[in-house]
């Protein structure tokens, strides 16, 4: 990517990481950026369309740290994606953070196409490691929510910062448990994933 290009992008990023898309002008980005106000619609012609691109950014970068690693059982793998996830989080607080203002308000078009594409990535990868073909209603609502919780935890970690990450990982790790748990009264295919999860626990 052109370094110039990529200074606009990451100058709109912490912009709009901080501030409402319609608070933003090109005159922001481009200060921001030490560039020009021309050269801003040279590279995206408008500020919709510079909102789209450092979304984007932000979405690719992020759903890339998700690939599916293969390696532990099924809560190993979880616990390892929430690193790589709260790695992205960390290093990329801005674009994190501008990823989801896109979501829910800016649910139209593009830009709810791009934050949903990062869930549904988050919730195929969950599927994937539980082993399970296609989930029903009750575990669909439950992984969904869980994925929304991991969200707010990011943010809110960003924000404070009064917990290691650790710590926190290891807390969502709980929570998806305690959510299985929830579940599995309200579906017997979910109460067999959770003893295959943790046959120890449930022995």
């Amino acid at each position: 990517m052109d370094r110039r290009r990529e200074e606009l992008i990451a100058a709109a990023l912490e912009l709009f990481s901080r501030h409402d898309a319609e608070d933003v002008s090109i005159d922001d980005v481009a200060a921001s950026a030490g560039a020009s106000r021309a050269l801003v619609y040279h590279y995206f012609g408008g500020k919709q369309e510079l909102y789209v691109a450092a979304l984007r950014s932000a979405a690719a970068e992020l759903q890339a740290r998700l690939q599916t690693q293969g390696e532990g059982g099924p809560l190993e793998q979880l616990s390892s994606g929430l690193t790589r996830y709260f790695d992205f989080v960390e290093e990329h607080a801005a674009g994190f953070a501008a990823l989801l203002r896109g979501g829910p308000a800016n649910r139209a078009g593009e830009i709810g196409e791009i934050v949903d594409g990062v869930r549904q990535r988050m919730l195929r990868m969950i599927v994937h490691q539980m082993g399970v073909d296609a989930p029903g209603p009750a575990l669909r609502v439950t992984l969904r929510s869980w994925v929304a919780s991991v969200e707010t935890a990011g943010l809110d970690w960003l924000e404070h910062r009064d917990m290691e990450r650790a710590e926190l990982e290891r807390l969502l790790v709980d929570q998806m448990v305690a959510l299985l748990r929830a579940a599995s009264g309200h579906d017997p295919g979910v109460r067999v994933l959770l003893e295959t999860l943790l046959p120890a626990v449930n022995s």
